[in-house]
């Protein structure tokens, strides 16, 4: 594995200031996002990374299939990444939307992506699930969407967690996640992106997820006590605007 994701991150971290502030670019410019609150958001993550060097696992609620790349943004800003590019979190975006061809397949790759098949062989989603983690155990940092896909309610789905962040959590003694919700003001439901010129919401905070069970169960309970973290932060961000 040490081989495998040092190549990956070495051919990544070459073309990165090619692709880099070209997303921003998409992301700012041609997209017209703003995000209010960033400098306070990526302070706080940045208080997060530095309060603990046990590992550091990323979690966010799930609406569009560019969640990854707002995400990104949100925790700092583009000229890190291209000096420190071990700071960009390695995704797991789901195959059939970002490498069902062999051109998306490299630019997932040079994007520090893992993909994953939803509803994939056991053996597949399991191999994923210990890349994750061996990178976790390694100080790196990882994005994973704990709801297994974007949700079709428009709002964080308690009755529909991925177990999969929860193997990870368990795998990893003292694992921390980074809880991240990130909302656009005129976003109503998911989609393929945010509307165009959407001004965003976001927030961060830390949880230490703890079980007293074990096997399958303590996965499940692991998982659920994130994905409870983010609908109280997506309650906390409705109850605001009221």
């Amino acid at each position: 594995m040490r081989f495998r994701h040092g190549l990956q991150r070495l051919i990544g971290r070459i073309v990165g200031p090619l692709w880099l502030p070209l997303a921003s670019f998409v992301l700012r410019v041609i997209l017209g996002y703003r995000m209010d609150g960033l400098k306070e958001v990526r302070a706080e993550f940045l208080r997060i990374r530095q309060q603990s060097t046990a590992p550091l696992l990323i979690c966010a609620n799930h609406l569009t299939l560019i969640d990854s790349f707002i995400v990104a943004w949100a925790l700092a800003p583009t000229w890190r990444y291209m000096v420190r590019f071990d700071e960009l979190p390695w995704n797991t975006p789901e195959r059939r939307n970002f490498a069902a061809t062999v051109l998306s397949q490299v630019l997932v790759y040079l994007a520090k992506c893992i993909p994953i098949s939803r509803g994939g062989s056991r053996e597949q989603i399991s191999s994923v699930l210990a890349r994750i983690g061996y990178l976790l155990s390694r100080g790196e940092l990882a994005l994973v969407f704990p709801e297994g896909g974007r949700s079709r309610s428009g709002r964080v789905t308690t009755d529909s967690v991925a177990w999969g962040v929860g193997r990870i959590v368990a795998s990893l003694p003292q694992c921390r996640v980074a809880c991240i919700y990130l909302r656009g003001e005129t976003q109503e439901s998911w989609g393929s992106i945010p509307n165009v010129g959407d001004r965003f919401y976001a927030k961060v905070e830390c949880i230490e997820p703890k079980s007293e069970y074990r096997g399958a169960r303590r996965s499940r309970d692991l998982a659920n006590q994130i994905v409870a973290q983010l609908a109280r932060m997506e309650k906390e961000y409705f109850d605001g605007r009221q």
